[in-house]
């Protein structure tokens, strides 16, 4: 049978000991080797390797002795519970090699996990699980995560409540890092919560994220509001190319922007309404946003922030607009605005 990738993020976390086996493929090695700890932990548990109830089979070592996959599916261990005998890089070469063990499986055999890489449609290995009465065959495309499969990372990771504008900021991030980095970014955010009870916010999720692309949107919001509109299309180039979504861009844009505001209407003065900021700015660009304050008062800062919210409305109702293009023309105006003398 042939699993939706939303039919098969919820058997991935909740798999049945009871299935003949599951083939997981896609053109993204890291993406399928995910999704394949992700169940092979799930059915078999996180001692399962330890007590010797996973069984590995890469590809090669069962085209040179076919009886590989069938001893592993019938041994008998040493340790009670559900049992997995796992084929490693699967091609169509040992598609009847796996035709045959599964032919011979039944209740209380290991289960079979079969990861591959991109396989036609018609192909024999496809063909095999997806007819299959009591097996799986999913295929793990290059889509961003869904918001049910974030949400299970965070869970996994121990991450309670997550305001609002901080799981926007996450779903920003996991369209522009690779899975593997993405679910490290969140055990990250597991470990930097341990202590703290309150809801996620977008500054515990920039704390996290990686160096690179917070350097790429720092870069990119001190030039927009150092009024630089020339440098903005080269800027926004590179984080396109890195995958950066336009609603992430202006999520961060909207940010910068009401530090600023607060700054300048610190009665201090942005100087010391800089200093006063939680968490604090990061001292590299304390001066620098001082001067930015200065330069666009409070009234500007407001025009601004009313240009990013709409901008904001417009991303996320937009169909098939060219979000992107929308997202450099905001940055542009805004960079235009901050020059005004």
């Amino acid at each position: 049978m042939k699993l939706a990738p939303r039919d098969a993020s919820r058997y991935f976390a909740k798999p049945d000991t009871g299935r003949t086996g599951v083939l997981i493929f896609g053109g993204d090695a890291m993406r399928v080797a995910l999704k394949r700890q992700e169940l092979i932990k799930n059915l078999i548990g996180p001692q399962g390797d330890e007590e010797m109830r996973l069984t590995r089979i890469s590809a090669g070592e069962l085209r040179k002795d076919p009886a590989l996959l069938t001893d592993a599916i019938k041994a008998q261990g040493f340790f009670p519970g559900p049992r997995v005998a796992f084929v490693e890089d699967a091609t169509e070469t040992i598609a009847d090699v796996i035709l045959s063990a599964l032919d011979g499986w039944k209740d209380g055999d290991a289960q079979v996990v079969v990861t591959a890489g991109n396989l036609k449609p018609r192909g024999k290995l496809r063909k095999l699980f997806e007819g299959h009465p009591n097996a799986f065959a999913v295929g793990i495309y290059d889509d961003p995560p869904s918001r049910d499969e974030i949400e299970a990372d965070l869970k996994r990771a121990g991450v309670g409540q997550v305001g609002p504008e901080a799981m926007n900021e996450l779903v920003g991030l996991s369209r522009v890092l690779d899975p593997g980095d993405f679910r490290q970014t969140v055990e990250k955010l597991g470990l930097y919560k341990l202590s703290d009870a309150s809801p996620v916010t977008p500054d515990d999720v920039l704390a996290v994220a990686p160096a690179s692309v917070e350097a790429e949107m720092d870069d990119l919001l001190h030039t927009v509001a150092e009024g630089r509109s020339g440098e903005i299309g080269p800027l926004l180039t590179r984080l396109q190319g890195q995958g950066s979504d336009p609603v992430w861009i202006c999520i961060n844009a909207t940010r910068h922007f009401r530090l600023l505001h607060a700054a300048c209407a610190d009665p201090g003065g942005p100087g010391q309404g800089i200093n006063r900021l939680r968490p604090p700015v990061h001292f590299k660009n304390r001066d620098r946003m001082v001067r930015q304050a200065q330069q666009w008062g409070l009234r500007r800062l407001e025009q601004a922030l009313e240009i990013l919210v709409e901008t904001d409305l417009t991303l996320r109702s937009a169909q098939k607009a060219p979000v992107m293009a929308l997202t450099e023309r905001m940055l542009i105006r805004l960079a235009m605005l901050g020059s005004r003398a």
